[in-house]
Parts: structure tokens; sequence; C-alpha cells
């Protein structure tokens, strides 16, 4: 199985080089926290379809990085490949992303930012979608990764989560003098989840906070 690189180079190192091709990737985290920070750089190694749920899709592009470089400042996979960021139909989005996963380019990524929109479809339609995405994201060898709010969850979340072969659980916490970011990695189908939790830097960028935790 090929392993392709996330475009967070910490992570790579954690993983062996990446993510194992056809994996669906759920990123699970508080609306108010850095994480769109994660899916920009999850899209940036190779070629990305980027669905939007909820924001514009004018939005999304304002807010991704405007150089497209990975994390490490290297060129991406193959060079600026591009995103391509595209609105979902609010009325039917289960088909919009569907449609995206079944004209992936071979090894690229699809983004679902946020899930919510389609978890809160009925379940005997939400589950065979995602049999039918994970299907799709085999096929062209490529990622697909599904943002996922925590305090949206709703009774599907259970299947998303099943489902999916990676677990990535950004916690933050607030005190009266930082933010503190964690990253959790319970479930890694594959290969080998995290045995500690990963503190992050979420700033303009990803990077791995090297400040000490002070009892």
């Amino acid at each position: 199985m090929e392993t392709l690189p996330t475009g967070i180079s910490v992570l790579d190192r954690e993983f062996g080089g990446g993510l194992p091709s056809g994996s669906v990737v759920v990123l699970k985290a508080d609306p108010a926290s850095q994480s769109e920070l994660i899916v920009d750089r999850f899209s940036r190694p190779r070629e990305c379809r980027y669905l939007t749920t909820v924001r514009s899709a004018e939005a999304v592009e304002a807010s991704l990085t405007l150089d497209g470089a990975a994390e490490s400042g290297e060129a991406a996979e193959g060079g600026d490949a591009g995103t391509v960021v595209e609105e979902t139909d609010p009325k039917n989005p289960i088909d919009d992303v569907l449609a995206a996963a079944a004209d992936l380019p071979e090894r690229a990524t699809l983004v679902v930012d946020s899930v919510e929109p389609l978890e809160a479809t009925d379940r005997s339609r939400y589950g065979p979608f995602l049999t039918d995405l994970r299907g799709r994201i085999a096929d062209a060898g490529g990622i697909a990764v599904i943002h996922a709010f925590k305090s949206e969850s709703g009774e599907n979340r259970v299947v998303t989560e099943q489902v999916a072969d990676v677990v990535f659980d950004l916690r933050t916490t607030v005190t009266g003098t930082e933010i503190v970011n964690r990253l959790i990695v319970p479930k890694f189908r594959g290969g080998a989840a995290l045995e500690e939790p990963l503190k992050l830097k979420l700033t303009d960028t990803v990077s791995v906070d090297t400040s000490r935790d002070i009892a």
C-alpha cells in the first residue's frame, strides 16, 4: 500500500511517510479552533478537490495559503498542482461529494468541509454514502479528508468514525495564559496510532509546540 504525504512534516515523520492511499480521514475539532489550518495543509501535497458545505467557495479560497507550498517550505509533490474549491448543493450535498470522488484524479485528495450537512441525512442513506465514498477513494488511490465539528455531531457521527480509516481528534484548551492544541490519533487502520498526544502550535501555520507544560 502506497503512503501519501499529509503536507504536515511532523505527521509524516510519525506515520512513516504519511497516510495509506485509499484512506478516509476524519478530523474532529471545536468550531472555534484553528483546525482549518490542518485541513489547508492536507490539501497541499497533491491535486485536491475541496468541497465546502457551509462557507462560500470565495471564503475558502481566501483563507487558503497563498503560495500553496508544503508546511516544510518545500514544493508540493508534483509541483503546484492546485486546489479546486467548489460549493455543494445545500439540498443534496451527498451527490456532489460522490460525483467529485468519482472524478478524483489518481492519488489526489478530496476534502469535505464540513460534514455536518451530510450527517443530517437519514442514516439509511448516509451509511451507504460513506461506503460508496470509501470505495471511490480507494479506486483513485487517494485520500478523503472529512472535517467534523464536535459541537455539531449527531447520531450519524458514530457511523462517520466507524467507517473512517484514520481519526484525528484536535483538542483545544484555553486557559488564562495560553491556548494549547493537542492532536490525538485514536484510530489508524493500516498503521500505528500515536501513543501520546502531539502538541501543535497553530498560528498562521502548523508546527510542533516545543514549550514545556508546567503543572
